[in-house]
């Protein structure tokens, strides 16, 4: 027998201005950026033509590894479970809030495609709190790889 659940994620396009912090500031990604050669206006840019994709708990996202998207539950638990109490708040009030009501609208997390390799930009609590209740989350897919080479 399987058992279901009611619990439901509605995934709407996230706004990229409220993400300036990852691009900006965080340090685990500046390499990512900069062997990529992806500024913020080349994301900006190439946002509005950003796609809606579901993202099965994988370290792969369409045969493509996702750099930093850490999809195990002992990753979880490292990342996120044991993280500063400050990073755990809103993943437990999402959670909270889940189970209370039973549904939630959330910003898609983004992931950024730099040709044949991609990064979770942003969204790690969202992709977490759907993988742990078995769902399949959605991702805002954004292509910025430079088109403009020969």
């Amino acid at each position: 027998m399987l058992s279901s659940s009611s619990l439901t994620i509605n995934w709407q396009r996230p706004d990229i201005e409220e993400e300036r912090w990852e691009y900006f500031s965080h340090p685990a990604k500046q390499e990512w950026y900069g062997s990529h050669e992806v500024s913020w206006e080349q994301i900006v840019s190439n946002f509005e033509s950003g796609r809606l994709i579901p993202y099965p708990r994988s370290m792969l996202l369409e045969d493509v590894q996702v750099a930093l998207s850490y999809h195990s539950y002992s990753d979880y638990k490292r990342y996120l479970c044991k993280a500063k109490r400050g990073y755990r708040i809103s993943y437990n009030r999402m959670e909270d809030q889940l189970q209370c009501v039973g549904t939630l609208n959330l910003k898609a997390p983004i992931i950024l495609c730099g040709g044949r390799e991609r990064l979770l930009f942003s969204g790690y609590r969202r992709l977490c709190l759907a993988w742990n209740y078995g769902m399949i989350p959605y991702v805002w897919l954004v292509d910025v790889a430079k088109t403009d080479q020969i």
